[in-house]
C-alpha cells in the first residue's frame, strides 16, 4: 500500500480530498493534516491529528458524556470538556436484538480510565461486540497515557473484592455491561442510570446467550446492606452507594446477606506493565514494535478510526478514514496497521470503526470543533468515549 501526502482543505464543509496543504497546527504540540491512500479497495481519506506529549501545555484525556452507560458525539463532548482534537473511542453495546425486552446500556467493552481514576473494567472476551480480537488479545488491552505522560499500550485487569461478616468474594465485574457467569458485579455512581439487567445476560463465550434466570442484587450504602431484590434495578446511583449484582453462584452467595451486614467493596485496575495511567480506554492492537500484529484481518474493507504510538510513547497519532460516499471502500485492519507504522508508529491500537468513526479539531481562536472526516452514516453517532486532546495554551 502507498500513503500519499495529499493534505486536503481543512475550512468547514470542505470536500475530503481539497487543495493541498500544509499541516495545520491547532495548538502547540498538535497538528491536523489530510491524505489520499491507496487500498485495497481503490482510494481511502485519511484524517490525522499528530499529539506531541513532550509539549508540557498538551495533555490526553478520555472523552465520555459523565456516565459509563451514556453516548454522546464525539464534538459534543470535545466542546463541552474543551478539548482541541478527538476521536471516537471503543466499541461498545450498541443493540441487544438477541435479548428481547433488555436494554442496550451503550456502554463500552474494554476499561476505561479518565483522570487517573477507574470508571470501569473489561468485559468477557466473548461478550464484546466488534470484529474479531487478533489471536492472544483480550477485552483488556489498553491505550493509555501514563502518569510520566508516555503513551503506551497495555492491559487493565480488575483486581476487586467483597468483603461481608462470612467471607471475601472475588468482584467480577466493575461498571460493565456483562459480568462473568457465577460472579458478583459492582456498580457505582459512575455506570449512570442505565438497567443492569443486560449484566446477568450472555455467557463468557456466548453474547447472544439466554439472560440468567438466578440473579440477585443488594445495594451497599455507607457500609451496609440497605436493601436487595431478586432481579438488578435501574435508576442512577448515590455517589455514597454500591450496588451489587450476582447471577448464579455469586447470586446465591449475595442472598446470605441480610439489611444491616457490614460490607467492603474493593476495587482497582491493575496494569500488566506496572504503569499508573492517567487516561486508558478499550479497543485492541494491530501493531507492535514496529510489526503487524499476526492473524489481522486483510480481506474486510470498511471506515477506521485508529491510534499510533511514535517516538517512544512520546508522540501520539489520532487516525479516522473518512465516510464519503467516493471513499467509503476504507480500510482493512491490516492495512490501517501498514498506514500506521508508514507514519512513524511502533505500536498501533484499533478503535471503533464504521458509523462511530469521527475525528474532530479546533481551529485557534474557534469557540467549537468542527467534525474533519464525514461520518458514514451521514451523522455522528453517539458514542461511549473517546481521546481528547487539550492544550493550556
Amino acid at each position: 500500500m502507498a500513503l500519499g501526502t495529499l493534505t486536503g482543505a481543512v475550512l468547514t464543509g470542505a470536500a475530503p480530498a481539497g487543495a493541498a496543504q500544509e499541516a495545520v497546527t491547532l495548538a502547540p504540540g498538535v497538528t491536523y493534516e489530510e491524505f489520499d491512500i491507496e487500498g485495497a479497495q481503490g482510494t481511502a481519506h485519511a484524517h490525522v491529528v499528530s499529539v506531541d506529549l513532550g509539549e508540557p501545555r498538551v495533555s490526553v484525556g478520555l472523552l465520555h458524556p459523565g456516565a459509563v452507560a451514556a453516548r454522546a458525539a464525539v464534538s459534543r463532548m470535545a466542546d463541552t470538556l474543551g478539548a482541541v482534537a478527538g476521536i471516537n473511542g471503543d466499541f461498545f453495546n450498541l443493540s441487544e436484538t438477541q435479548h428481547p425486552g433488555v436494554a442496550a446500556t451503550g456502554a463500552s467493552v474494554g476499561p476505561a480510565v479518565a483522570g487517573g481514576r477507574a470508571l470501569k473494567a473489561a468485559v468477557p472476551t466473548g461478550q464484546r461486540f466488534g470484529p474479531a480480537l487478533p489471536p492472544g488479545t483480550t477485552t483488556e488491552e489498553v491505550l493509555g497515557v501514563g502518569t510520566d505522560r508516555l503513551a503506551r499500550l497495555d492491559r487493565l485487569a480488575l483486581d476487586g473484592s467483597v468483603r461481608t461478616p462470612r467471607e471475601r468474594l472475588p468482584l467480577g465485574g466493575f461498571n460493565q455491561y456483562a459480568l462473568p457467569v457465577g460472579s458478583v458485579g459492582a456498580f457505582t455512581a459512575d455506570w449512570g442510570s442505565a438497567s443492569r439487567v443486560r449484566a446477568t445476560c450472555g455467557t463468557d463465550t456466548d453474547r447472544a446467550a439466554p439472560c440468567s434466570a438466578d440473579t440477585y442484587e443488594v445495594t451497599v450504602r455507607g457500609g451496609r446492606v440497605v436493601s436487595a431484590a431478586r432481579t438488578p434495578g435501574s435508576g442512577a446511583i448515590p455517589p455514597d452507594t454500591t450496588v451489587l449484582v450476582g447471577r448464579e453462584a455469586g447470586a446465591q452467595r449475595l442472598r446470605t446477606l441480610a439489611t444491616g451486614d457490614e460490607v467492603t467493596v474493593a476495587h482497582r485496575l491493575v496494569a500488566a506493565s506496572g504503569t499508573s495511567y492517567s487516561f486508558a480506554l478499550g479497543g485492541y492492537p494491530v501493531l507492535g514494535g514496529g510489526q503487524p500484529l499476526p492473524g489481522l484481518d486483510d480481506r474486510t474493507s470498511a471506515v477506521r478510526t485508529a491510534a499510533g504510538i511514535a517516538d517512544g510513547g512520546r508522540r501520539l497519532l489520532l487516525f479516522a478514514l473518512d465516510g464519503a460516499p467516493a471513499y467509503r471502500g476504507g480500510l482493512t485492519v491490516a492495512e490501517v496497521a501498514d498506514a500506521l507504522r508508514r507514519l512513524g508508529a511502533v505500536d498501533g491500537f484499533n478503535l471503533d470503526g464504521g458509523g462511530s468513526t469521527t475525528l474532530v479539531s479546533r481551529a485557534p481562536g474557534a469557540s467549537a470543533v468542527t467534525v474533519r472526516n464525514h461520518p458514514s452514516g451521514g451523522a455522528e453517532r453517539a458514542v461511549p468515549n473517546g481521546i481528547g486532546v487539550f492544550s493550556a495554551a
